[in-house]
């Protein structure tokens, strides 16, 4: 797989390092087992795959090359680049400006860019409707365009299904920006409809079945469906495709449903008529990282740290799997560390910050999870391990953990 040119701070002498090890002596990927650091009175287990994922590195590759190659010109990002507030903030702190914020709402007017200004599409991509007004503008969009190879293959996905009439079932937040850009491209091709988890799904198959009404269709769909939708032709063939980031357990949970349902409807017998394998959309690094994650949570221990920017769609469903589990604290850096007795973090659900008190056990030794998101640099779960360690002076030596580790 290609290697990117990754700003040296982004990277650690820990975790980067165990990411070594691990590659070199499972080239492979077959062994989702975590790497234990054991302190003595700390013992951490690091997740098997987390952190910066192929479209994540292509992306900061790519937008750090956009600043260096333009010194004397302005430099736009569409939205954030990926959801890490530490990745975001040290682009603006080099003077890149946001077009939008996450939502899609303009920050700065499309009417004040220039064919002279660079502009950088984020991971996510851009919807065909906002490519078309940079290029009006005279802005060569495909420049600096970060767009993960990944997503880019669901849009292709899509544009098959839409060519064999196929409507495309959409599982993603309608208004995360990676789906807003595959509706834009999917609608263009096919009858298309957002589903945002297995319930919403259920809505949708029931009302297949002549079990849920128009209008309790409408109103769970509004907005989330192409214009001039129409419910009686529209969904007689359907295929799933998905936001990358999503649970891949739940997109297939949720492509099996409308399978069945398609059984159910018109027979097994005429299901290739009615229903589109589409499996092959799931993300690796999506896949890998959810992998590893349930790999983590066969290993008993008191609680999970998951960092990550709370807007990450990836880190929330790692945050979901942990709590199910033990006692989960979702933070973006060791800042919200406060102490060994308080932690602040972020009630994903809830979607609110807390305060937690006591949240490492007074025990001989405490077991930590300890993972992230794929937008997370390796240098801010380093800083979070060394600021728990920090809290345990008898703790043995890094050097001399990570020696051990490499023999």
């Amino acid at each position: 797989m290609k290697s990117f040119n990754i700003p040296e701070f982004y990277k650690s002498p820990i975790i980067s390092k165990i990411k070594q090890l691990r590659k070199l002596n499972d080239p492979r990927k077959t062994d989702f087992s975590p790497t234990l650091l054991d302190f003595g009175p700390v013992r951490f287990f690091i997740s098997r795959h987390f952190g910066f994922c192929y479209g994540v590195e292509n992306a900061i590759e790519i937008s750090y090359k956009a600043i260096e190659e333009n010194p004397d010109k302005r430099i736009f990002l569409l939205s954030q680049m990926i959801h890490n507030p530490d990745v975001n903030n040290d682009l603006l702190n080099r003077g890149v400006r946001f077009l939008m914020d996450t939502s899609g709402n303009q920050i700065v007017p499309f009417s004040e860019l220039t064919k002279d200004d660079v502009v950088v599409i984020p991971a996510f991509g851009a919807t065909l409707k906002i490519e078309d007004e940079l290029i009006k503008i005279g802005i060569e969009v495909r420049k600096y365009d970060t767009t993960c190879p990944f997503v880019e293959r669901v849009w292709k996905k899509s544009e098959k299904l839409g060519q064999d009439d196929y409507t495309v079932i959409i599982h993603g937040k309608f208004n995360h920006e990676e789906t807003r850009a595959t509706f834009s491209r999917s609608e263009k091709n096919a009858p298309s409809i957002i589903v945002k988890d297995i319930n919403e799904a259920k809505v949708l198959g029931e009302f297949i079945l002549g079990n849920v009404s128009l209008a309790e269709f409408e109103q769970t769909f509004e907005g989330k469906h192409c214009e001039n939708f129409n419910t009686t032709e529209h969904l007689q063939r359907v295929g799933v495709i998905n936001q990358t980031t999503m649970l891949a357990t739940e997109t297939q949970e949720i492509a099996d449903y409308f399978k069945n349902i398609m059984i159910k409807k018109y027979g097994e017998s005429d299901l290739k008529s009615h229903f589109a394998d589409t499996r092959d959309t799931l993300c690796y690094a999506t896949n890998e990282n959810q992998e590893a994650t349930y790999a983590l949570l066969k290993q008993p221990a008191d609680l999970a740290i998951v960092v990550g920017g709370y807007n990450s769609s990836n880190t929330s469903h790692i945050v979901e799997l942990c709590e199910q589990i033990l006692p989960t604290y979702f933070i973006s850096s060791s800042f919200e560390i406060i102490s060994k007795k308080q932690i602040n973090h972020f009630k994903f659900k809830e979607q609110e910050h807390t305060v937690t008190y006591d949240y490492l056990p007074e025990k001989e030794t405490v077991d930590i999870i300890l993972t992230c998101g794929a937008s997370c640099p390796d240098s801010i779960v380093d800083d979070v391990l060394q600021k728990i360690l920090s809290f345990y002076p008898s703790a043995t030596d890094i050097d001399e953990i990570l020696m051990k580790i490499s023999n």
